[in-house]
């Protein structure tokens, strides 16, 4: 009965691309094969240095970052994203992180990885949103990984406004001090993998980070779903 319901639904509802908004075939989900073929996948690893590591270089120490895809002012990576954080479609972030998880599954630098750690939003914005749009991209990556999911090891403290229009230097001075260890978190843990959406100038990641290592003897690595490249 409920499949047959659900036929009646992708009838009455058809299900669309949320790269190109083509209507989705038997088998498909989220995105079409087409746009699934053509994303701009970064093949960065947690073993060679890419771009997104020297993002970091001389602000914090962090043992590794990867993203997942190029982010771009036009395309099927902003038009996903776009989806998961302002159209209550949460599940672009599992589907996101299960596709990345494959991939990250025999990496052997992530075998130390404890647990798994989104990026916080501030209450208000998360009641306001209904979820956090980094959590189930983490999940996906922590169940791929075998680490423990610890969304209660940061809070955001301060309710910021969209980054996306501001520059490098308002972006840092705003990442600052917006973020705390939460006081009551147990620790139990060495090597901690921090998870955020879209890395543009660090800032928001260098900040978290910054408190991580409040922790004491601890390593940082991050991943991140997508990356806007510099040039």
């Amino acid at each position: 009965m409920a499949k047959i319901l659900n036929e009646i639904n992708n009838i009455l509802l058809p299900r669309v691309c949320f790269g190109c908004n083509a209507q989705l075939s038997r088998g498909e989900n989220v995105l079409c094969a087409v746009c699934r073929h053509e994303m701009p996948l970064t093949d960065y690893n947690f073993s060679d240095e890419n771009p997104v590591d020297r993002i970091f270089y001389g602000r914090i120490p962090i043992k590794k970052a990867v993203s997942f895809l190029f982010f771009s002012k036009q395309g099927a990576v902003k038009q996903l994203l776009h989806y998961l954080k302002y159209k209550n479609q949460e599940t672009v972030g599992s589907f996101l992180g299960e596709w990345c998880g494959a991939y990250l599954e025999d990496e052997e630098n992530l075998k130390s990885v404890d647990i798994v750690v989104p990026v916080p939003l501030h209450p208000k914005k998360q009641k306001k949103r209904g979820y956090n749009q980094v959590t189930l991209f983490a999940k996906s990556i922590s169940n791929a990984i075998q680490a423990q999911y610890r969304d209660d090891i940061l809070i955001k403290v301060n309710n910021t406004k969209t980054q996306t229009k501001k520059g490098r230097l308002l972006r840092w001075e705003n990442a600052q001090e917006v973020f705390e260890v939460n006081p009551i978190a147990k620790k139990s843990f060495q090597h901690i993998l921090l998870v955020d959406d879209v890395i543009t100038t660090g800032a928001t990641i260098e900040a978290c980070a910054k408190k991580l290592h409040t922790l004491g003897n601890v390593s940082v690595s991050v991943l991140s779903m997508a990356v806007v490249p510099k040039g």
